[in-house]
């Protein structure tokens, strides 16, 4: 349960079966008859291969342009300010396209062969301030347990149900209610997280030496680059351009992790009752961004089709999305929607939804 690829390893038909994808592709492209997910992803199987030119284009595109920024800003602070500050919000958004790049070398997306993704994940995570090995298995529990009410924790945004928040102390629910604000969430949450958090393999310190060695490994090369930045624009420069750069990616980065799965009418229950597939497909959104957004968050707004099929890279997801026109509608929010989304607090298990505390 701890690969990050299971949901795709949960069937084992291969892409070629053509009964299996007449099944998929009916299901799918109709409006009335319902999809069924065990179906669907042995179809989606057919999107899974990398194509090396194509994942070359999207690195190198990335990387490039998130260095040129980021020399720009640290030259700018001397001259002044403002220019450094305007570009802090490009200079973010290509961040958080290395994050998603990382993100698909997790789930052995992005390159041909397990160990070419994890070396790409190691030296991308120097960047991201994540210790990939860490990060990769937290995340392969979030995909192993979503919509899980008995698997909650490691890797996922803390929500308890009505009955449990109701039988909580006072003071308790007062914690709740503060670290759901959206200030947390979205502010000091993403600061803890990437500034602080990665700094030790916390939720793994007992899973073995892989994960201090991808902590420490991580924060001595990332000593090493800023120090060398520090050397060549000075602390304050350093300070003044990554600080900002890094707290926007993180939060922006924590924004869309939480519209994938905190919506009304997504998909929670007991370990009894739960599915993968069910849980994977119908408790995941499609945050449906103008392009340029689409861009820039590396498709991962197709969220439902990515936790069914976990291992198609996220250039391909639009292919599947143009094979498949009705996922488009399944679980969609726009960004003016997801607004919304910030008030749901609690699993209600006799409606079958979050609401808000009210």
């Amino acid at each position: 349960m701890l690969n990050p690829n299971d949901g795709d390893e949960a069937a084992s038909v291969p892409p070629g079966d053509t009964q299996a994808n007449e099944a998929a592709g009916s299901a799918a492209s109709s409006g009335t008859t319902p999809i069924d997910p065990r179906q669907l992803v042995q179809a989606l199987k057919a999107f899974n291969d990398p194509q090396p030119w194509r994942s070359g284009f999207e690195l190198a595109i990335t990387l490039v342009s998130f260095v040129f920024l980021s020399w720009i800003m640290l030259a700018a602070v001397g001259a002044g300010y403002l220019l450094a500050l305007v570009l802090t919000v490009p200079a973010g958004l290509f961040l958080l396209r290395v994050f998603l790049i990382q993100h698909d070398c997790g789930h052995g997306a992005f390159l041909p062969g397990r160990s070419s993704n994890d070396w790409l994940g190691r030296a991308l995570g120097v960047l991201t301030l994540t210790p990939y090995d860490c990060w990769r298995r937290s995340h392969a529990l979030h995909h192993a347990g979503t919509g899980n009410l008995d698997r909650r924790g490691l890797g996922d945004v803390d929500t308890l149900t009505v009955r449990e928040f109701q039988s909580l102390s006072r003071f308790k629910q007062i914690l709740y209610r503060i670290y759901r604000h959206p200030v947390i969430l979205f502010g000091l949450g993403p600061a803890y997280l990437f500034l602080l958090r990665h700094r030790l393999p916390i939720g793994l310190m007992k899973a073995g030496t892989v994960y201090w060695v991808s902590a420490i490994a991580t924060n001595a090369l990332l000593a090493l680059l800023l120090a060398a930045l520090a050397i060549q624009f000075g602390i304050g420069a350093v300070v003044l351009v990554v600080l900002p750069v890094v707290l926007f990616a993180a939060s922006v980065g924590v924004w869309l992790f939480y519209v994938q799965h905190q919506f009304e009418a997504t998909h929670w229950h007991q370990d009894a009752e739960w599915s993968f597939h069910d849980a994977a497909f119908r408790g995941s959104s499609h945050l449906d961004l103008p392009p340029v957004l689409r861009w820039f968050t590396a498709n991962i707004g197709v969220h439902h089709v990515h936790h069914l099929a976990s291992r198609i890279p996220f250039y391909r997801l639009p292919e599947v999305l143009r094979a498949y026109p009705h996922l488009r509608t399944i679980n969609r929010l726009t960004a003016p929607q997801t607004i919304g989304t910030l008030r749901l607090a609690l699993w209600d298990e006799d409606q079958r939804r979050l609401i808000p505390f009210q």
